[in-house]
């Protein structure tokens, strides 16, 4: 006979599906949070016309399945092991379907798709936007409330829902009748996972994700009329929005073959989150993958930046409200990526050797802005450079300028973190592939002045939808229990030479300046 702990006998297991960018991964973890068994399938991206990023909502769903499947095989185990399901994805990526059929009207709308610049920048520049901004700002003399100040001020972008959203409305028939005729159900990538494991019997999303699509009030705690009405979106076509760690129901037996249930939904940078323990106030995540995504705990309370910082719903269980604030610079992995294309090096791994292998950049200054250059600049028509080059130039001085400033864009986003927060910072754990570059992670340690903790797992999204699903089911019985599970790869200490870089960092900042406002239009 099994033991027991917890409740649970021995074999049972936490199934956990990340839906990024470019990968579905699923894994199987066991009650020490280590990995039994996983899957993985591609995300297959289409770019239907030049700008237009979107994925086929009942592919994904096909590769979700066997993602799922996979796991579960690789594990050596039987679905009727799997004690529950948890559910992380990429954030503000969604699709419009009908509401008796289930049939989509179009792809989803990736994150990354430009098709509403151009309303954005009308949006941006509209009288309408300045009459609230000039309301706003009065309420908010008035109230002292922050969520005033806040809406004074809103700046539109095309990664947040919005827009699309009203493009969709604006352009595709079926989804403009279908709203008219209380037949429009709209989702993230989340909603349609949940809308299909349960053969249409649940239509909902969680605060986190609800809080990444720009048309949830995180100080409301609702979707925002107020917004809907300026932009004529039906908020009849919103989901649901539940806790976190929640009992969104059963996958029908149909599927795989018993019902599992699902018990977290949750997007994949408040997942990281979760996933690295930071459950506490000032705890902070670095999240080094095509992006960064720098977030910090700021407690029951959402955050009114100055500066481009973001605040977003981490997670809500029970009575457990987080509110996290989020800055992001765009181009990291890319970089990486970019400059392998260009044959500076073969193997990423090849890039830490050559960045130590020269004493310094030689004056090389790299910005990396293939996106635009997000907080504390908040300029998308910055352009990426190499500044500083001379004939005595290698390579090894171009890969070790582009180290840098990876690391000069996290000390720039710290910065702003330290001086709107006012709290103390209390941990710094980083995560993603770019994290496994001693060079970055050191020489952010140094600039940052704080020790880093990099994790075991890389894959947190994961591990934090599988922590707040077992959470849920009584298969691990508190966060404590989960702080003593994480398990640490290596510290990076700050070795004292940030007086030795300041000059370069100053003048990679001086580089920066002049690689703003390149573009006319974008």
């Amino acid at each position: 006979m099994s033991s027991q702990r917890n409740g649970f006998q021995k074999d049972m297991y936490i199934l956990s599906v990340d839906v990024g960018t470019t990968s579905i991964r699923g894994h199987v973890y066991d009650r020490e949070a280590q990995i039994k068994g996983s899957s993985t399938k591609p995300i297959s991206v289409l770019y239907p016309n030049p700008g237009w990023v979107e994925m086929d909502p009942e592919k994904l769903w096909q590769q979700f399945i066997a993602v799922v499947k996979g796991a579960v095989h690789d594990a050596g185990l039987q679905m009727k092991q799997i004690a529950a399901l948890g559910i992380s994805t990429q954030r503000s990526t969604f699709t419009t379907w009908n509401r008796r059929t289930g049939k989509p009207f179009h792809n989803f709308i990736s994150w990354q798709d430009l098709r509403a610049s151009e309303l954005v920048k009308t949006w941006n520049n509209s009288f309408v936007l300045k009459a609230v901004h000039g309301t706003t700002k009065m309420l908010h003399f008035i109230t002292r409330q922050k969520r005033f100040l806040a809406a004074s001020l809103i700046v539109f972008s095309t990664q947040h829902v919005t827009f699309r959203l009203a493009w969709a409305l604006e352009n595709i028939k079926e989804v403009k009748k279908a709203a008219e005729e209380g037949n429009c159900c709209f989702g993230t990538i989340d909603t349609w996972l949940l809308y299909k494991l349960t053969k249409g019997a649940v239509h909902a999303t969680d605060y986190s994700n609800a809080s990444t699509t720009g048309i949830y009030d995180s100080y409301q705690m609702c979707w925002s009329g107020f917004l809907c009405s300026l932009v004529s979106l039906p908020i009849s076509i919103f989901p649901t929005v539940e806790n976190t760690g929640h009992n969104f129901g059963f996958t029908d037996s149909s599927i795989f073959g018993i019902p599992i249930p699902i018990m977290s939904v949750v997007a994949d940078q408040q997942a990281a989150m979760f996933g690295e323990c930071c459950f506490d106030i000032g705890d902070v995540k670095i999240t080094m993958g095509t992006g960064t995504f720098m977030d910090i705990n700021t407690g029951n309370k959402p955050h009114t930046s100055m500066s481009g910082l973001y605040p977003l719903v981490g997670w809500k269980m029970g009575a457990d409200l987080v509110f996290l604030a989020e800055g992001n610079a765009a181009d990291t992995g890319t970089a990486i990526k970019w400059a392998q294309e260009l044959d500076l090096f073969t193997e990423e791994t090849e890039t830490e050797v050559m960045a130590n292998s020269v004493e310094d950049a030689d004056g090389v200054c790299f910005v990396p802005s293939f996106s635009g250059l997000q907080a504390p600049v908040n300029d998308p028509k910055a352009c990426a450079a190499f500044m500083g080059l001379k004939p005595s130039t290698t390579k090894s001085h171009l890969v070790r300028a582009i180290l840098e400033s990876i690391a000069f864009r996290n000390k720039q986003l710290y910065d702003i973190m330290l001086q709107e927060m006012h709290i103390p910072i209390t941990n710094i754990r980083a995560d993603g592939g770019v994290c496994t570059n001693n060079f970055i992670m050191q020489l952010t340690a140094d600039l940052l002045n704080k020790k880093i903790d990099r994790p075991c797992h890389f894959d947190m999204s994961s591990l934090g939808a599988a922590y707040i699903a077992g959470l849920g089911v009584g298969f691990w019985k508190s966060k404590e229990e989960i702080k003593h599970l994480r398990c640490t790869e290596k510290v990076f200490f700050p070795q004292n030479i940030w007086k030795d870089y300041k000059p370069i960092m100053e003048n990679w900042e001086k580089a920066l300046m002049r690689s703003m406002h390149w573009y006319g239009k974008r």
